[in-house]
């Protein structure tokens, strides 16, 4: 497919299905935060409707057309350059059927969709506090880790206003927030259902959590089995490379 890159895009191969996407080597590309999101999403029910807040280049929404049976998807990116890289991917991977990707900030989707439009809400938000930690002079890296046009509070409160009943919550952030992430989720009635704690190895500190929440759930909270991502030699553990669809 003729697919045009722009100064400093490359096309990055997945190795998954034959799924590409395309990121810009000077923006912030997708991490492992978003992999392992896709993997903690993967069993999302067939043909549900599902909606990526903060999407980035698209790397959620495109995984998990490939992951499930899920048809139809929306990510929603603020940035105009990165939402337009994640429609040409959408092209790239001819997924323009079953992905469609919206420039705007999440903070307006209230305008766009009906309250309880969606089976299913995924997110990777901005982890850092606007005017915490080092900021970067590059705005695309800006806006990405920091809460500059959204806070953890609003991507929470948007999720519970596109969620249906008993629909499904899917968040990646970091340990550090995570009394204010399930109180959030509390107070706009999505209830914490499960929890898995990411490790760089078993001699290090969690730096990750998957979270799962269902609107208007029953309180009951499981926690799922510790992700370590390197094993003591430093190479990716089963768990990771399940994951990766490499064993």
């Amino acid at each position: 497919m003729d697919i045009v890159l722009k100064e400093n895009e490359r096309i990055d191969d997945l190795e998954f299905k034959d799924l590409k996407i395309i990121q810009n080597k000077d923006g912030f590309c997708f991490g492992i935060d978003s992999i392992l999101l896709t993997g903690y999403a993967k069993n999302i029910k067939a043909n549900s409707s599902v909606i990526d807040l903060g999407t980035g280049t698209g790397i959620i929404p495109i995984l998990l057309s490939g992951k499930t049976n899920t048809t139809n998807f929306v990510g929603v990116e603020v940035q105009a350059e990165v939402a337009d890289m994640a429609k040409r991917s959408v092209k790239l991977n001819n997924l323009e059927d079953r992905i469609d990707i919206l420039n705007s900030n999440i903070l307006d989707l209230n305008k766009k969709y009906k309250k309880a439009s969606f089976d299913v809400v995924t997110t990777n938000p901005p982890y850092k506090k606007l005017n915490t930690g080092i900021t970067n002079i590059n705005d695309k890296k800006l806006i990405s880790r920091h809460e500059i046009t959204a806070s953890l509070e609003q991507f929470i409160e948007m999720a519970s206003f596109l969620l249906k009943d008993f629909g499904e919550f899917y968040m990646v952030h970091r340990p550090d927030r995570l009394v204010d992430i399930f109180s959030i989720m509390r107070q706009k009635n999505i209830e914490p259902k499960k929890i898995k704690f990411v490790y760089p190895n078993e001699n290090k500190k969690t730096n990750l959590i998957l979270i799962k929440g269902i609107k208007n759930g029953n309180p009951f909270l499981e926690y799922d089995n510790n992700l370590y991502v390197y094993d003591n030699q430093g190479n990716y553990t089963k768990d990771i490379l399940k994951i990766y669809n490499k064993i």
